[in-house]
């Protein structure tokens, strides 16, 4: 693969092919490269104006615009750092994302400005608001400035931070790159193919899609937000011929009436990762659609296996420029039919893997070891060469003598038709190690009782897998990529309680 710099590559595009649309948004408003390059300069001119420099830290807290995405090419442009901010943070998270990386401004949409203000940190030149969601027009004189290079850092991502603080992955423009790159090879993208882009500029599933049209002869189209009610309506209309899939979506989608628009679309495929097991040939079979599982994190340039053959409940293959080994405990490599270890990667291709997390270097040295990259995920290879992903390291319960697996509890209980999603942690038992809790979210309308989860579960699991209690939530605290933050749930939640064989029998 040759790296050719997004910035630059850019640039020659614009002038190269000017009227040529980047991206639309699902109002019908078209987006040309000369007229997102000159609103690109137009924001280093404004960022400049207000003490920005090249190698500065930008918080950006906004939310899908072509506004944002003319910011981010600015950012990206002048070699200025990127630092995507979940616009829902708020209190001690806020803080610690300004604080660590230093932000020298933060941008935001108008109605954020409050709660930036009010943050106990503040950038060094303090808050700009965007106040208009539209391109702004080219600089009366262009920003004197070098254009970044392939090797330069482009952002600074906060990780998922499911067990504590996120942490901030340094991402170069060769990432970037990289990360399109995956895109382009799991999407077997065809010229004139049209993505379209509901997942947040923030998160890496959106950063790496809104560079791709500088690679390919492709186009975007730009959701503000995900919405369930209206998707299939706004990809139609678009003529779409991709989506993405994260956390739950597809879940979501499924659980909505069926309609006239399940297959009124150009979708050839979705590609994501976190698809369940339960619901791949559902999803094909209603929507008409390939489903592409990947697998990946920011910290390796997000997309580093895939499975482009359809085996239901695999990640796949590594992608050509990956090697992803599994081992054990003591470091020994594992293969087909040995069991659990973790996933730990490697590339051909330089700088393909971060240099480590900003101002992090204990966390740094734990994930980047001699041997490559070690993801802190759990996987497998089965006897058809294919992985398999078994939840976080460590996400597991010491339960009856047996560990068990966050992911496989969790899974089962997500095909239960009226839960939206779950999450399973465990809390310390009367005697010894621990029992399993299952936080429930229930699908809307819902008024499912606790007992009869339980029993549904009861020939689904393994009796020492099966939960002790049972509570609701109405809403999860999530990642930015829609992840659980499990240490944030409620530590003592009304919960419904299993009655236990031992109970039976001294009642």
């Amino acid at each position: 693969m040759k790296i050719k710099g997004l910035a630059q590559s850019f640039i020659e595009q614009a002038d190269k092919t000017p009227d040529r649309i980047f991206a639309r948004t699902t109002d019908g408003t078209e987006l040309g490269f000369r007229a997102l390059s000159d609103a690109a300069d137009a924001m280093i001119a404004w960022l400049a104006e207000h003490g920005v420099r090249p190698g500065d830290t930008v918080a950006v807290m906004t939310r899908n615009s072509p506004a944002t995405l003319a910011l981010v090419h600015g950012l990206l442009r002048a070699g200025m750092v990127w630092v995507p901010v979940n616009p829902a943070l708020v209190g001690d998270g806020l803080v610690h994302a300004i604080r660590l990386v230093d932000a020298a401004i933060a941008v935001c949409d108008p109605e954020l400005e409050a709660t930036l203000s009010a943050c106990e940190a503040q950038p060094r030149e303090g808050i700009l608001v965007l106040h208009d969601r539209a391109l702004p027009p080219a600089p009366k004189t262009r920003p004197a400035c070098a254009v970044a290079g392939p090797t330069g850092l482009a952002a600074i991502m906060f990780t998922s931070g499911t067990t504590g603080p996120a942490k901030g992955v340094r991402v170069t423009q060769t990432m970037l790159e990289i990360a399109a790159r995956g895109v382009e090879e799991v999407g077997q993208l065809q010229s004139g193919d049209n993505l379209f882009m509901w997942e947040p500029f923030y998160h890496v599933g959106g950063a790496q899609v809104m560079v791709l049209p500088i690679l390919r002869d492709v186009s975007l189209t730009i959701a503000d937000r995900f919405s369930a009610s209206r998707f299939w309506q706004q990809v139609s209309d678009a003529g779409c011929t991709h989506i993405h899939h994260l956390g739950g979506i597809l879940q979501i989608l499924l659980k909505q009436p069926p309609g006239p628009l399940d297959r009124a679309h150009r979708v050839r495929i979705a590609w994501g990762g976190g698809c369940p097991a339960s619901a791949w040939r559902d999803f094909e079979d209603r929507f008409g659609v390939t489903i592409t599982e990947c697998y990946g994190q920011t910290e390796a340039s997000s997309i580093s296996c895939a499975n482009s053959e359809g085996v239901v409940g695999a990640i796949g293959r590594p992608l050509p420029w990956f090697r992803i080994e599994v081992k054990d405990a003591d470091g020994r490599r594992l293969g087909a039919g040995e069991g659990r270890g973790e996933m730990v990667i490697t590339s051909t291709i330089e700088g393909a893997i971060f240099s480590g997390y900003h101002n992090a270097p204990e966390a740094t040295a734990k994930a980047l070891q001699a041997d490559g990259f070690h993801t802190g995920d759990l996987g497998s290879w089965g006897e058809d060469g294919m992985l398999r992903f078994h939840g976080r390291v460590g996400d597991s319960v010491r339960c009856k003598g047996e560990n068990v697996s966050a992911h496989e509890v969790e899974s089962v209980a997500n095909r239960h038709p009226e839960i939206e999603e779950t999450a399973m942690v465990g809390v310390p038992a009367e005697i010894g190690e621990n029992d399993i809790q299952l936080f429930v979210r229930r699908a809307p309308g819902s008024t499912l009782e606790a007992e009869a989860i339980s029993a549904w579960l009861r020939d689904k699991l393994a009796p020492y897998q099966q939960p002790r209690f049972i509570a609701f939530i109405d809403e999860f605290p999530k990642t930015p990529s829609q992840r659980i933050r499990k240490h944030l749930l409620p530590k003592e939640p009304d919960r419904w309680e299993r009655e236990t064989t031992r109970k039976a029998h001294t009642a």
